[in-house]
């Protein structure tokens, strides 16, 4: 594994920036890409969801470029200046213009909200209906379809990102992965590799390795990210993106910067 392309630091809900560069550096990576989070939205949920977690991306990149611009001088490592973004098709203009104005080394693509909530909430989707909870899922797929073909993003994330809520694991199908497999090989976005929950309770890498499969079925190849939050975090998700790629034969890529 060259290049974690996926990391979090204090500009949205990280670490440092230097104690993620120097656990990359430590990791023996080559390349290491900063993607905080960033929702750009004039909708009233994702706006207050912005003010109360403090993904502020929009307003502070350019003081978050310097900081990585001046240690690009000290360090040996690549640093490579990207961004997180939240993704709701209702968003998509405002999404285009803020990175066309930006210009970030590159772009990832997260789907994060069901029903308008974060996907993550155990409690708001565990009280729902089998029915309900089968309708999101199929929402978040049709979202991720949108996302992918949007060619918004150079990366999209996590892109089973459901699995990691009980409330709503199990409950995709192969048709709604060989959609997601259809659009990215028609699209120039790449999936990855996520490790984020890899060492946790949920214990997996995204995609699953029944998703994995249909996507090798289509050709599509993968970057690896750990979306690490903390630095104690990257070099063991990094083994773990490494066995995955052995034991799966799974095609890695990297992108043009």
């Amino acid at each position: 594994m060259r290049c974690d392309y996926h990391t979090h630091t204090t500009y949205s809900d990280g670490s440092f920036l230097s104690w993620m560069v120097s656990a990359a550096e430590r990791a023996r990576l080559d390349a290491i890409g900063i993607t905080d989070h960033c929702t750009i939205s004039a909708r009233e949920g994702p706006r207050r969801q912005r003010a109360n977690m403090g993904f502020n991306l929009d307003v502070t990149y350019e003081r978050r470029r310097s900081a990585i611009e001046a240690m690009r001088e000290r360090r040996d490592i690549e640093i490579h200046d990207g961004v997180e973004m939240d993704f709701h098709p209702d968003d998509s203009g405002e999404i285009a213009a803020f990175l066309d104005e930006v210009g970030f080394d590159y772009a990832i693509g997260s789907v994060h909200e069901l029903d308008g909530t974060n996907v993550h909430s155990e409690d708001h989707f565990a009280e729902q209906s089998a029915a309900a909870r089968r309708s999101h899922v199929a929402t978040y797929f049709d979202r991720l379809v949108t996302l992918v073909e949007s060619e918004l993003f150079d990366v999209a994330a996590h892109i089973d990102l459901v699995e990691r809520n009980s409330a709503l694991r199990g409950l995709a199908t192969d048709e709604q992965y060989r959609r997601v497999a259809e659009a990215f090989a028609d699209s120039r976005t790449v999936p990855e590799l996520n490790a984020g929950r890899v060492r946790s309770e949920y214990g997996e890498v995204h995609p699953t390795p029944q998703f994995t499969e249909i996507l090798l079925e289509e050709g599509i190849e993968f970057v690896l990210g750990t979306d690490s939050h903390e630095p104690k975090e990257i070099e063991p998700r990094k083994a773990e993106l490494e066995t995955f790629t052995a034991t799966h034969d799974v095609e890695t890529t990297t992108l043009s910067l």
